[in-house]
């Protein structure tokens, strides 16, 4: 669907608990960012929202301040400060509030991991905020049509929207990750604001607990998540999470859009942090990102080995733990074989990992950390990438090692489906080696089979290569989707795939 550039920009207010670089967890502020990119490069009229957390301070270009909100959430003073985020010069609104947002640790928990107790009530004005920016009572010279919002922090915007008196914008509620009800207990709720009418069953009430994500679900005009195949999963109880009740109910304005990825951030051809560029019409830049890879690691430098690359969150859902128990008895099988970790997570899962690399000196290195420097130059040194998940939205993570030329293991789920053919696969262009059961047998030989083609096929491993490397990740067709999705209004959706 094309844009029509005779109307006025559509007025789009994006809110976000995380937006790429001024704060990241994880795929959400990748999303976030690139998304409203590349809405504003189809002649959207885009405003960011976000917590005015030390690092998003920090790094916002031309600080100023907008507006005094006034006390939020029941008691905390409020501010929006403006600006323009330093990649891409969209214009940002933080929400400052010191004793909400001006913590060490990440933007949901301590440096200890713990999730900050009062986190219901930092959402909430965060929300707060929005619905003030969406009503035009927040003091600045701009209403949107449209108030995009990100997964269970931003949940109680559509909620707030739905019960203001008209007029109001459309409101969509993205989901990015249903596992993560942002639930918490009525107490906790208490003094945000939250109508009477949304405290039962038929409102955000979850299991004797409020849930912010069953807000955005239930009051939206229209919800999104982030793959065809992961919209589908989440209305049967395996993958719902137990809001498969209510997201059947309202499948038919339920959609499904793939991710996109920035391909000019994640572009192995221009990649200033790789030790050598390189292009899907001649890899073998890809060979030198290896070899230095393998010497800043301390593997052994050998270019015959095959390197599979870990990078993702350690948890129970990315198969963390079955990775952990049985890689090391492949690795003892195929003893040229070398494994590279690089994330945070279970704090037994981290523990378990470096042990594994002191029992496999040269050949395992494990950094449990994440910085983008370092996760770009392992999508370029790697050979395999490693993403089986218990289930899995979308995936960032192997869309942006295919676009540098590593081949996925990944399970047959969500955006994994949606993104990568088996390479037994007939008819297609394989691009990975795809499993189905959640088991370790079923990775393992995955992985059995992705190592025996790289060390006997070279032609069908560089054919999965050059497949891999050519299809297009990019946000252009996700990004009119959305547009689309926009610009209708309640009765008259756009021809998009529902989950229906």
């Amino acid at each position: 669907m094309g844009v029509d550039r005779s109307s006025p920009p559509l007025k789009i207010l994006v809110v976000a608990a995380e937006i790429y670089p001024l704060a990241k967890t994880g795929g959400l502020a990748d999303v976030v960012a690139a998304l409203s990119k590349s809405l504003a490069e189809l002649d959207a009229d885009i405003r960011l929202l976000m917590p005015a957390y030390p690092s998003a301070r920090a790094q916002l270009r031309a600080p100023r301040l907008e507006t005094g909100l006034g006390p939020i959430t029941g008691s905390a003073t409020a501010s929006l400060i403006a600006g323009r985020m330093p990649d891409t010069d969209l214009p940002v609104w933080l929400v400052e509030c010191p004793e909400l947002f001006s913590r060490s640790g990440s933007p949901y928990a301590d440096e200890h991991g713990l999730d900050w107790p009062d986190n219901a009530r930092r959402f909430a004005a965060l929300c707060d905020a929005a619905v003030r920016i969406a009503r035009g009572q927040a003091g600045v010279d701009w209403r949107p049509e449209v108030v995009h919002c990100h997964d269970w922090h931003t949940g109680l915007v559509p909620m707030g929207l739905h019960f203001a008196p008209p007029p109001r914008p459309r409101t969509v509620f993205t989901i990015h990750n249903a596992a993560f009800a942002g639930k918490f207990s009525f107490d906790a709720v208490r003094g945000l604001g939250v109508p009477p009418e949304a405290l039962g069953m038929d409102g955000a009430e979850f299991y004797g607990d409020f849930s912010f994500l069953k807000a955005g679900i239930r009051y939206a005009d229209k919800i999104t998540t982030v793959s065809p195949t992961y919209a589908r999963e989440i209305c049967t109880p395996e993958f719902g999470c137990g809001l498969d009740g209510l997201l059947r109910a309202r499948s038919a304005d339920l959609f499904g859009i793939m991710n996109g990825i920035d391909s000019e951030l994640w572009n192995p051809a221009t990649d200033q942090h790789l030790a050598q560029r390189y292009a899907r019409a001649d890899c073998g830049g890809k060979d030198a990102c290896k070899a230095e890879l393998q010497r800043s690691l301390g593997l052994h430098v050998d270019a015959d080995a095959p390197l599979a690359i870990f990078v993702s969150r350690i948890t129970h859902q990315k198969m963390a733990d079955v990775v952990l128990h049985r890689l090391p008895e492949l690795m003892r099988r195929a003893p040229c074989m070398q494994f590279a970790l690089l994330g945070r997570g279970d704090r037994d899962l981290e523990a378990g990992f470096r042990q594994m690399q002191e029992g496999f000196r040269g050949r395992a290195a494990v950094r449990i950390d994440y910085t983008e420097p370092m996760a770009h130059q392992l999508h370029a040194g790697g050979d395999l990438l490693l993403h089986g998940s218990r289930f899995e939205p979308c995936g960032l993570v192997q869309l942006y090692a295919m676009r540098y030329g590593t081949v996925p293991v990944v399970r047959r789920v969500g955006g994994l489906a949606d993104s990568v053919t088996d390479a037994d696969a007939e008819h297609q262009a394989p691009t990975g080696f795809v499993f189905d059961e959640p088991s370790g047998n079923a990775l393992m030989s995955a992985v059995e089979r992705g190592v025996a083609t790289y060390q006997s096929d070279p032609a069908r491993w560089r054919a999965l290569q050059h497949n891999a490397m050519s299809a297009d990740y990019g946000w252009s067709g996700p990004a009119r989707d959305y547009a689309a999705l926009f610009g209708a209004g309640p009765s008259r959706p756009p021809d998009l795939q529902r989950a229906a």
